[in-house]
């Protein structure tokens, strides 16, 4: 599967660009601030019918416009394949396959699958537990569906339950077996979400580890490790147990919505402990781990996104990677860069086909 073309209007800087596409490297150089980015994510909606980096979908409108459309091309199992992603001000944004309006966005995720690396992913160091959950998420989701499903529940009935802890409080009224009905739909829901989640991280932590063992050349280890309150206990149990501290915090302060990942080198937090090259190298691994985990279960290749990497990492971590994406275990690659020579002296040590454009 690849990206043959994409065109795109009134997207962010652009008023109107279209890019045909080699099927295996392309790069974009140039300048912070020409777009190089901004084609990425559009690549990227075409596959999530969203933006990495823009939670509000309306700021991928140009200044001064009311539309935008991102339109694809993709050659997938030997069939040509349309994707249009399109947003007006004030209305829904679409989604279409070949034509066909997508009723929901869930129903297309996993078609074209898609990594993306980027310097934004350090949020997942820097952040808190909700950034490294959508991680976890996003991976399951883009390969079961069902999984997706749980979670909208879950997280609806979190809202109900909450707005119950909120109404008591205001009231002064407590009813028990109200709650008790919640607690058990969030049961099923959360003991479920947590097997998965868990069955994943088996697989995951172990493809992890090889990427950044050949990444920085065995110099350091590093730890990943799963952290989830329903490991020592059910989840009934814990909302039972905490009934009291959820009436005073008027919320739910237990479940698999506290779920966290600890991100380790040498055994000590790579946040504080680790320098810039250790914590970029340990997110390119987590990443090209999530390739590498969506490639065996979908059984493809997906498109990778390349943002800006080779900054902040020496030439010998740089060279590492080179060495495993020039293989045929990686498909199409996308790569953005402000030093063009840099980029380009990478490519032709690939012996691959490439096509760079300047921006």
């Amino acid at each position: 599967m690849y990206l043959k073309k994409i065109s795109l209007f009134n997207f962010k800087n652009f008023d109107e660009a279209s890019f045909e596409f080699e099927y295996k490297i392309n790069c974009f150089v140039g300048k912070n601030g020409v777009g190089k980015t901004n084609v990425l994510d559009a690549i990227y909606h075409l596959s999530f019918g969203k933006s990495y980096f823009n939670t509000l979908a309306v700021q991928n409108i140009k200044h001064n416009q009311d539309f935008f459309v991102i339109d694809g091309t993709f050659e997938k199992q030997e069939r040509t394949e349309n994707i249009l992603c399109s947003l007006k001000k004030g209305q829904k944004k679409i989604l279409k396959r070949n034509g066909k309006i997508y009723e929901k966005f869930s129903d297309h995720l996993g078609f074209i699958p898609l990594v993306i690396i980027s310097p934004t992913d350090a949020d997942l160091i820097r952040e808190g537990s909700e950034t490294r959950r959508k991680f976890i998420d996003s991976v399951i989701s883009q390969l079961d569906k069902e999984y997706l499903q749980q979670l909208i529940q879950y997280q609806k009935i979190i809202s109900q339950r909450n707005a119950l802890l909120k109404y008591f409080a205001v009231n002064r009224v407590f009813e028990t077996e109200t709650l008790s009905i919640y607690n058990e739909q969030l049961n099923g829901l959360g003991q479920q979400i947590f097997q998965k989640r868990k069955s994943f991280l088996s697989d995951f932590i172990p493809i992890f580890n090889t990427f950044y063992q050949n990444i920085s050349n065995s110099v350091e280890t590093v730890q990943l490790e799963y952290e989830s309150q329903l490991e020592n206990q059910d989840l009934l149990s814990l909302l039972q147990d905490n009934i009291s501290k959820d009436r005073i915090l008027q919320y739910t302060s237990v479940g698999i919505h506290k779920d966290d990942l600890s991100f380790n080198i040498e055994n000590y937090p790579i946040k504080k402990f680790g320098s810039q090259g250790q914590q970029k190298s340990f997110l390119i691994a987590l990443k090209l781990a999530q390739f590498e985990f969506v490639k065996k279960q979908s059984g493809e290749k997906p498109i990778l996104l390349f943002d800006d990497i080779f900054d902040k990492l020496d030439e010998t971590r740089v060279e590492k990677i080179v060495e495993m994406v020039n293989n045929n275990n990686f498909g199409q690659l996308f790569i953005t860069d402000t030093h063009g020579e840099r980029t380009e002296n990478i490519i032709k040590s690939l012996h691959q086909s490439y096509k760079i454009f300047n921006l």
